[in-house]
């Protein structure tokens, strides 16, 4: 693709995600995600109300006048994005992939978060590590992560996210906000999970298009495994082919539920042909409750 062409589907992009970070997720985001402890700002004249806890003896013995100490939130937080570039993203049955709704999300919360004044980071993963984005801040870093995610040409095809939530826990050493983007189509990340639930406030997001769950009745189709590149023929007119298939999606995502849950950690369930930003409006709200 040329150069022309990604600068116009990333600006397409920028209009569409960043209008709805300024107008709906901002404020949303400021009150979903707290800072990281509360630090000292000035110290001024008691007023009445103020709490008597917060009162600066020593400047208030040397003025002969009640001052109290005024705290302010320290507000700056790092926010990683863990994307899952796989193979099977590149998926969907309606008018966007899976790997295109990662995009346009990972911009709606990029944008949320310099807007705070928030530093933003990306791991774009398969079986491997693929990127690793330091986090910065800034409309160029951000424009930059936004065309990895999408123009990215991953070496790899599987996935592992063990091995994404690991390198997360080694390269990542301060508190963050970590979005897991992925379609969780895979199992055994428990206790790197485990670990990075501790130490960051970790989110999935599980992304996923109604074809998944559920095989349609249409007869012989030829299938290919995105990420093995095995072919096969399936008989979606068998009952039993289709409740195989439907007991494999189903183990994975309770597989990701199950262990989200067990940890606290949050999850948003987005399909494919869904507005994604009522899902987010949702969690959002959630959150600050």
């Amino acid at each position: 693709m040329e150069a022309k062409e990604i600068i116009k589907n990333i600006r397409k992009i920028e209009i569409k995600t960043r209008g709805l970070s300024k107008n709906i997720f901002s404020g949303e985001y400021h009150s979903a995600f707290k800072g990281l402890g509360m630090s000292f700002a000035e110290v001024r004249a008691y007023k009445y109300g103020d709490e008597v806890k917060n009162i600066d003896w020593n400047v208030t013995a040397r003025t002969d006048q009640p001052h109290i100490k005024i705290f302010e939130e320290e507000r700056e937080l790092t926010v990683m994005l863990l994307i899952d570039i796989s193979k099977s993203t590149f998926f969907g049955t309606r008018s966007k992939l899976k790997s295109e709704v990662t995009a346009e999300i990972s911009a709606v919360l990029s944008f949320s978060a310099i807007s705070n004044n928030d530093k933003v980071g990306a791991i774009l993963f398969t079986d491997k590590i693929e990127k690793f984005i330091p986090p910065k801040k800034g409309k160029s870093h951000i424009l930059r992560i936004i065309r990895e995610i999408i123009y990215f040409e991953a070496e790899s095809n599987g996935t592992d996210l063990s091995l994404a939530l690991e390198y997360l826990n080694n390269v990542n050493k301060k508190r963050s906000i970590v979005f897991v983007m992925s379609d969780f189509l895979t199992i055994g990340y428990e206790t790197p999970l485990r670990i990075a639930g501790k130490k960051h406030d970790v989110i999935g997001v599980h992304i996923f298009d109604q074809a998944e769950y559920k095989l349609p009745k249409v007869g012989l189709i030829k299938a290919k495994d995105a990420e093995t590149g095995e072919k096969i023929v399936l008989d979606t007119s068998s009952s039993s082919v289709r409740k195989n298939y439907e007991n494999w999606y189903a183990k994975n995502y309770k597989y990701f539920k199950d262990n989200f849950n067990k940890l606290g950690l949050d999850i948003i369930d987005i399909q494919v042909k869904d507005d994604y930003s009522l899902a987010l409006h949702k969690f959002f709200k959630r959150r600050v409750k």
